[in-house]
Formats: C-alpha cells, structure tokens, sequence
C-alpha cells in the first residue's frame, strides 16, 4: 500500500488497518485495499466493528466493512490520544481534556479539565482499561465511569507522569517516577508499593504471577505481583525510549540501543542477546516462538525465541515505522519506503501491500 510513512498496524476483524494522514484499510490476506477514509487520522482505534479516528479537532466513526461513515463531531480542541471499548470512546485532548463519548452516537458523556499536560501523549494520556477509564492530574490518578456517572475514585500517585495502568484480576498495576503502584482496582485502595532507585521508564508487564518494569539506566526488576517483592534485578543497557517489557513463552525481552536482551524470567539470567546493525524501533512482536524486531537498520529481523539465532530477515528501503504486529502466522510492519509488508511469520517470504 503506497503512501507517506505508515504507523504501527492495527488487526481487526480480518483487516490490517494503517494510519498514514488517512485510514487504509486493507485485506489481511491480500493486502488489497478495501477503503481510505476521506479525512486524515492523527489518532485511531479500532473496536465492535468500528473504526473511530481524529484529524485533531474532528472526531468521526466509520464502518469496519466497508468504511462508511456513521457520525461526525467537532470537538472543542485537539485529540491527541483515542481509546475505544465496550461501546465508549476515550479521547485525550490538548490542554488537560478528557472526553467520554458513545462509540455508536458521538454523544459526550463525560468530560473533565484537570488532566495532566506536561506529557501529552499516548502513553501517558487518558485511557480505558478494564471496564474503567483512567487519568492523571494534579498528583493524582482517577479512575472515571466510562459511561458517565462520574468519579470513581481518586488516589495520589505523585507528581511524576505515571504509565498507562495495566489490569489483571481486581488489581491495577502502573509506575510513576521510581515507583510502582498495585491498587485495588474497584476501590483505589493501595495493596502495595515498590521504590526503585532510579525513574521506571515503561509501564508494567505481567504473566502469572510477576511484575516487570525497566528503568532508564536498564535495569530490569521483577516484582511479585501479589506482594510487590523484589524477586531478581537484571542488567542491561540504557534506554532512551518508554517501551514496555515484553514477556513471553518464559522469557523477559528487553532493547537496550542496537541491542535486544533476552532475560529468564523465573530468576534473571541472560539466555541471549541480539545486536542489529541500527536503533531498535517501537518493540518486539513475540509469538509462536519467534520474536519478529524492527530497526533504524531499514531491516526487520525474526529471532528464535529460546536462542536468540536469526531465523529470517527482510531488508527494506527505509527505516522501520512503529512496532511489528503478529497475528495469525504472519507478521506485519511498516517502512519509510512508503509500503506496508505482510509477510510469513515463519519463513519471512514477503510481498509489500500495493
């Protein structure tokens, strides 16, 4: 699919969606476009057979199948950040907004001023998780009615941007500064805390029973998630960028630079580490037992995940945009060539999106 630069690929209902000024919608097996939207796209989500995107002050709506559009509303200022479950639209909007609003009418349910505006982004903005939507301001994390009715509760997290929360079993987990916070989720109430020494980049990352977080110098910390006990702490390098952790199959991935770490995530130990010949981009996609990464290399690279060996890789005439994406057997990524690939996720046979 030609166009200008491509961000992370969004997979849903059979179609591989990718925001490029406009939505392009296109077949997951073909790759042929279905639909374009008429507008442009700063902001997108994907939900219940919808497409709901911002061009900044416009928010609107289109079907998945066939991209006809069923509302349109003009909001009183720039959306920097889209949500969308279980029918409710979160928008994150310049200058401390936040709106709920139905995702089958537009109409607002709820709106509130006192978000925070230092860092005005995705990651940090206004979000939905779990039945419950989230956001921080003036020292304090909210947890809000998605459909309407208002404060749930209200807790005070610091001042320090905290993460995006992430929710499993009752209990929200999320960092600020050099903590991270285990609250009960329906209450608010505090079921514990953890002080790292230095600021916790990422939010947290979860499998059964653990809690991992990065900080900027590269420390990877497990936590038990019940407890909030320090498990093990491991090594690697700096980090420049806020991506998460990324666990899987046993195994805790972390990029470092050129340098992907591959950790054990009962005790810590280094199983491998993968150097690409440029930056990281986004993070890494992680299934059926390969780790698919992209980098400032122009090149995506698929890696055994228990031994770090390169399977594949597919070189491109740009550098790589946003984070791969694998669903189904396949592996989708972006590059500042201006095409979109789908590729195999296991033999890495690739034919860009036209």
């Amino acid at each position: 699919m030609s166009n200008d630069v491509w961000g992370t690929p969004v997979v849903a209902d059979g179609t591989l969606f990718v925001s490029s000024f406009e939505v392009h919608a296109l077949d997951i097996g073909s790759g042929q476009r279905r639909y374009k939207t008429r507008d442009v796209a700063w902001a997108l989500a994907v939900d219940a057979g919808r497409v709901h995107a911002a061009d900044g002050p416009h928010l609107y709506t289109v079907d998945v199948a066939d991209g006809t559009e069923r509302w349109r509303h003009s909001l009183d200022g720039w959306v920097y950040t889209l949500d969308a479950a279980d029918g409710v639209l979160c928008c994150g909007v310049r200058g401390g907004g936040v709106q709920l609003r139905s995702a089958v009418t537009g109409a607002e349910l709820w709106r509130a001023d006192d978000a925070q505006q230092d860092y005005e982004n995705p990651q940090s903005g206004p979000a939905l998780v779990a039945g419950s939507a989230y956001y921080y301001g003036g020292g304090r994390l909210r947890c809000v009615d998605p459909r309407g009715s208002g404060l749930r509760w209200s807790v005070p997290v610091g001042e320090d941007v905290p993460s995006r929360p992430v929710e499993r079993a009752g209990v929200l987990y999320v960092t600020a500064g050099t903590r991270v916070y285990a609250l009960d989720a329906a209450s608010g109430a505090e079921r514990w805390r953890f002080e790292a020494p230095v600021v916790l980049f990422t939010p947290p990352a979860l499998d059964a029973d653990a809690v991992y977080v990065a900080d900027y110098l590269g420390t990877v910390y497990a936590l038990d998630a019940a407890t909030g006990r320090d498990r093990w702490r491991a090594a690697t390098g700096t980090r420049q960028g806020a991506e998460p952790v990324v666990v899987g199959d046993g195994t805790v991935l972390v990029g470092s630079g050129e340098v992907l770490y591959a950790l054990e995530a009962a005790g810590g130990r280094e199983r491998w580490r993968y150097t690409a010949r440029g930056e990281i981009v986004g993070s890494p996609a992680v299934a059926d037992g390969l780790v698919h990464l992209g980098s400032r290399d122009h090149s995506l690279h698929t890696l055994d995940l228990a031994s770090g060996q390169l399977r594949w890789e597919l070189g491109t005439k740009g550098e790589l945009t946003g984070s791969p994406v694998a669903v189904g057997g396949k592996v989708f990524v972006g590059s500042k060539d201006r095409c979109v690939y789908a590729l195999d996720a296991f033999y890495g046979t690739a034919v860009p999106s036209h």
